[in-house]
């Protein structure tokens, strides 16, 4: 058993719960803290300040002095220390496992790995830093030509609640290994994790190289328009996608977005039921409640497995039982939030008076001492048709919608015909098939024959309303830096 599982998580909260900004823990300006709670208990765990617009620009000016001394780091150099915080990750990754389970209301089993992801995702960029290459251009005799990247400056991370601390360790991993600065707004749902990383790196790189603004909205926007911010990036839904896009505008810096889905499982009728049914289980990332932008929340099967499949979905969902998220024992979480509990309960009901079959679940769970948290059985539905709302919209919950299809153009029609487009998997012992299926899906990511797993090295992102830009290898490295052309007359005159 790990050291974490026998502590207290009231042990690992951070003592910290001020801005961490320029080196230093600074009360807000604005005066506002606001409360964290423990979605599988209810209980109030502290009280954490909220950043305001005045805190922003405090931050990105101390950034921008951070910029300054870390981009003349060395590449090695910078190289190194993010190894030695990959290294902090690792030596506490149970403790910060635990503080996201008590903190956004994922198993604490399932936090475990992200804080090695995190670590993984740090020491991967920071193999990465010799590779931000340049290029020459011939230009004949007397001319040298070159292109060098350069980083950007101050970029802004806004994260979403369901892997508070995979995000933070995580996403600001690439922009400093390019040489950024780099400001964290935390969930408002689940600061925590990130205030105590801000603890483990304090002093291991110049102060305002890295920043956690705990906050809302107002500190999200605020980022997002300032014009000293280089770029902004999110994790989040769709309109918020759209709300930092539009502040963005302003100053025309890019974005880097990560926003919702839709995303479907394809099974072909040559496909093994039993690996199907695992698939659909796995896919819908239950283990966290299927608050996941990735879960393949739509599941398509073909009328020869359709009925046998669904037999065997009960027997592997069985696995996944409600509990609370802080015991190692626990297999599935709490939603978020009570506000949350409340949409995802509202698309359940939506399902049974629009039509569709409960196969599992469909209920909150309330017995013993889960009757204060936020816990929803894992919840699937069949009989569901194109134009019910649990079959069009992204509920980021525990809910799956099952089709039944037997016309390969119709139902590959239907795949694409929502706005979203951020993965996709297709099953099939066919590999013309499913190598048809994958160059026809509307998605930025697909499985053949797999479901769920990111790939360091991989690119992921999404298509049309599901984001912009790609995370996880190379290409997010070189989006945090931009091409400056050097033009050099080696005869020393100017023609």
């Amino acid at each position: 058993m790990s050291q974490a599982a026998t502590m207290n998580f009231h042990d690992a909260i951070p003592g910290h719960l001020d801005l961490y900004s320029g080196g230093a823990w600074i009360p807000p300006r604005t005066g506002q803290y606001a409360e964290t709670f423990n979605p599988g208990t209810g209980d109030v765990l502290a009280t954490v300040a909220e950043a305001g617009r005045v805190d922003v620009d405090v931050a990105v000016e101390a950034a921008r002095r951070g910029f300054r001394e870390w981009r003349d780091v060395t590449p090695l150099e910078r190289a190194k220390i993010l190894k030695e915080i990959a290294a902090l990750l690792r030596k506490h990754g149970d403790e910060l496992a635990l503080i996201d389970a008590a903190n956004c209301g994922n198993p604490y089993t399932e936090m475990r790995g992200d804080a090695g992801v995190a670590a993984a995702q740090m020491e991967f960029f920071a193999g990465l830093v010799t590779e931000m290459k340049g290029d020459t251009i011939p230009m004949g005799p007397d001319r040298l030509n070159m292109t060098v990247r350069e980083p950007l400056g101050v970029v802004a991370r806004i994260l979403a609640f369901n892997h508070p601390f995979m995000f933070c360790g995580g996403k600001m991993a690439a922009p400093l290994a390019a040489g950024n600065a780099v400001i964290i707004k935390p969930p408002a749902q689940a600061p925590l994790s990130a205030l105590r990383l801000a603890e483990l790196v304090d002093g291991l790189m110049p102060a305002g190289t890295f920043s956690v603004l705990p906050g809302g909205t107002e500190a999200g926007a605020a980022l997002a328009a300032h014009p000293d911010v280089a770029k902004v990036t999110l994790i989040g839904s769709v309109g918020a996608g759209r709300a930092v896009m539009r502040s963005a505008s302003e100053t025309l810096k890019p974005v880097l977005l990560e926003l919702g889905g839709k995303n479907a499982l394809i099974a072909y009728p040559d496909s093994d039921p039993d690996r199907i049914a695992d698939a659909i289980v796995r896919g819908m990332n239950f283990g966290w409640c299927g608050q996941s932008c990735g879960s393949t929340s739509r599941a398509f099967l073909h009328n020869d497995l359709h009925d046998a499949v669904l037999d065997r979905v009960v027997s592997q969902i069985a696995r996944y039982k409600p509990g609370i998220p802080t015991d190692p024992a626990t297999t599935m979480g709490a939603l978020v939030s009570r506000a949350h509990f409340e949409k995802v309960m509202g698309y359940i009901d939506s399902a049974k008076r629009e039509g569709a079959r409960v196969v599992t679940g469909g209920h909150a769970v309330t017995e013993g001492p889960l009757a204060e948290g936020y816990f929803i059985a894992p919840t699937i539905f069949a009989d569901v048709t194109a134009g019910m709302t649990i079959a069009r919209e992204e509920i980021f919950g525990p809910v799956l919608a099952v089709r039944r299809w037997s016309d390969e153009a119709e139902m590959m029609e239907e795949v694409n015909h929502l706005d979203f487009g951020l993965t996709c998997s297709i099953w099939s012992k066919d590999l013309a098939t499913a190598h048809r299926a994958a160059a026809r899906a509307e998605a930025g990511f697909v499985w053949i024959n797999e479901v769920g797993l990111h790939f360091l090295g991989a690119p992921f992102g999404g298509v049309k309303q599901s984001g912009i830009g790609r995370e996880e290898g190379i290409g997010e490295l070189l989006s945090f830096t931009h091409e400056k052309n050097i033009h050099v007359n080696l005869a020393g005159q100017a023609n």
